[in-house]
């Protein structure tokens, strides 16, 4: 499903029609945010965003999963396997599982670090355990209070912030501010813009610790990319955040395609995106997780074989007070 634009803009009169159920939907959630969890046998980091659609959580999570195996810790990680079929707990194989399996996320996640995909929180904590993790990084959660966290770190994308402002179906909230704010320790702002202005001056009210976080392309895909023209196409959270980010690394995109979140390619699509970058002579390339859902699907194998991938890194500016706060995060 596509995100429709009056969540990012200014609240308009369809917004302000949808403002009643988002007000019931809002007062759900936050009875439900609101839950006594239960408590893991190891510490629980989780990494969640305010908002339907993407924020760079996903390579948040990573980072912090990177860090604390630098700091030998043994982090698993732990998602709902969006997009996947896998009802779960399932440690995920990426030599054998599929996105259609497991989901996209979790493929990736799994290069990071043992990944467990389980839709109950407290199961896949289990099972995390069971594998030998003494932490656990839980890629998205914030609204899920099943599992109690010992740190949780709100996401927010700079160029769109918490859009309109409001709660779903009325805009992009998952549920009202301030009750996720409730929740959170601190926020990680990523990118450059000034959408986030509103969450950070909140989230500075509440005495919560704001990071700034940049996405940073591999260095070897982004030469092999920047090599020819190209025809970019993402079927993510926020694609023009990934055109815009292969435009600030310097590569010459020529044309782009944009898809819904989690999108899954048809054959038909996958011809058309070939056909249309050899009639111009444009080098495809996509997003570390779109290339995950084309990949292992037979329809799809000539597009995953000509698509350029150009991964992204999390890095936070603050390094040594992210450090910090994640170390005293495991010491409860």
């Amino acid at each position: 499903m596509r995100e429709p634009r009056f969540w990012w803009d200014d609240p308009g009169i369809v917004s302000a029609l949808l403002s009643p159920f988002g007000a019931l939907y809002g007062s759900a959630a936050a009875s439900r945010m609101r839950r006594a969890g239960q408590r893991a046998n190891v510490p629980v980091i989780c990494i969640g965003n305010f908002t339907l659609g993407g924020t760079g959580k996903t390579p948040a999570a990573i980072a912090v999963a990177e860090l604390l195996k630098r700091e030998g810790r043994k982090p698993a990680l732990l998602t709902r396997g969006y997009g996947g079929n896998v009802s779960g707990p399932v440690a995920v194989d990426p030599q054998r599982h599929t996105a259609a399996d497991v989901g996209d996320e979790a493929l990736l996640l799994a290069h990071a670090a043992p990944t467990i995909v389980s839709p109950d929180r407290v199961a896949g904590a289990q099972a995390a355990q069971a594998l030998g993790a003494d932490v656990i990084v839980m890629d998205d959660g914030l609204q899920n209070p099943s599992l109690t966290k010992d740190l949780t770190i709100a996401v927010v994308d700079a160029r769109r912030g918490i859009g309109n402002g409001n709660v779903f179906p009325a805009g992009p909230l998952r549920a009202p501010l301030d009750v996720q704010l409730e929740r959170c320790n601190a926020v990680l702002i990523v990118g450059d813009g000034a959408k986030a202005e509103t969450v950070a001056i909140k989230a500075k009210q509440r005495g919560l610790t704001i990071f700034q976080g940049a996405l940073h392309p591999d260095e070897a895909a982004l030469a092999a990319v920047s090599a020819r023209p190209v025809l970019a196409f993402a079927g993510i959270g926020d694609p023009e955040k990934f055109f815009a980010t292969l435009r600030a690394a310097g590569v010459d995109v020529k044309a782009t395609r944009a898809f819904p979140d989690h999108h899954r390619f048809t054959s038909e699509e996958a011809g058309e995106l070939i056909m249309r970058a050899e009639h111009n002579g444009l080098r495809l390339v996509t997003t570390a997780k779109d290339h995950a859902r084309i990949t292992g699907d037979r329809a799809l194998s000539a597009l995953a074989e000509r698509a350029y991938v150009l991964p992204v890194t999390m890095r936070v500016k603050e390094t040594e007070t992210w450090r910090g706060l994640l170390l005293a995060a495991l010491k409860r």
